[in-house]
């Protein structure tokens, strides 16, 4: 058997880290890695459990997501982060991106699509959500 995939999870809101840790539970070739209530608490929790994969959140106190995903880009290279957002706006998914993350999807994402997403990160695949991809479309079309 592979080696299951070692996720780690960075929300400001408990309840969005256990209901993710929840859905990775159920699925055999996923690993909760650990988890970090803001960026800076990533980049440290980073160094220490060395996930395959970071389910990154763009809005938090302390240090936002993108400010986190740069750094761990950066010292892990080897790690892939998803952005995982309520937000849609163009700035932030440009953002999020311009700092490597190699996806971004909405929290309204459903469980199957979100292990997907994770499933496709692992092996260096990028993924949009069709909300976001619509507002870096509308984001590029102002003037």
């Amino acid at each position: 058997m592979t080696k299951p995939i070692r996720v780690m999870l960075v929300d400001d809101h408990t309840m969005v880290r256990r209901g993710l840790a929840t859905i990775l539970k159920v699925f055999d070739d996923l690993e909760l890695a650990g988890e970090a209530e803001n960026g800076e608490a990533a980049i440290q929790l980073c160094g220490e459990v060395l996930p395959d994969v970071v389910l990154m959140d763009m809005v938090m106190p302390v240090m936002d997501g993108a400010t986190a995903t740069r750094a761990i880009c950066k010292k892990y290279p080897q790690v892939q982060v998803i952005a995982l957002t309520s937000f849609k706006e163009g700035e932030l998914i440009k953002n999020a991106l311009k700092a490597g993350a190699i996806a971004y999807l909405l929290k309204d994402v459903t469980a199957d699509d979100l292990v997907q997403a994770i499933r496709a990160a692992h092996a260096g695949r990028a993924t949009l959500s069709p909300g976001a991809a619509q507002a870096l479309v509308e984001t590029a079309n102002q003037p």
